[in-house]
């Protein structure tokens, strides 16, 4: 079992960043992969991004890349998303998961664990 824990949201400005962090339980953290994803009011969950296991490949979608960055520290069982650059449309909560398969996966489904999310708002 693993259990995960959101931190690091709020509310900000149309340009600014902001990074979030997941904090998980367990002794395999090293061995998933995580991924992020959102899901704004009225709309559905979406993928924003993922890492494999080791940090070596990571996945966004196209909303969020070249502002995005996820990144993982397999000492300190954390995986991170930091947010540049934001807009309005980034509002949302934001949802870590874990998933225990080597291939890195942008399916919402095909995760198996995840955290309650924390509140990201973009707002002028």
């Amino acid at each position: 079992q693993v259990q995960l824990v959101e931190s690091g949201g709020g509310l900000l400005q149309p340009g600014g960043s902001l990074r979030l962090s997941c904090a998980a339980s367990g002794r395999t953290f090293s061995s998933f992969v995580m991924g992020w994803f959102r899901k704004a009011p009225g709309r559905e969950r979406e993928f924003v991004a993922a890492i494999s296991w080791s940090g070596g490949s990571t996945f966004y979608a196209d909303s969020v890349k070249g502002r995005f960055t996820i990144s993982r520290d397999n000492d300190k069982n954390t995986v991170y998303l930091q947010m540049n650059s934001l807009k309005s449309e980034d509002t949302a909560l934001y949802y870590c998961a874990a998933r225990r398969w080597v291939a890195i996966s942008r399916v919402a489904d095909e995760y198996d664990y995840w955290g309650q999310g924390t509140q990201v708002t973009v707002s002028s």
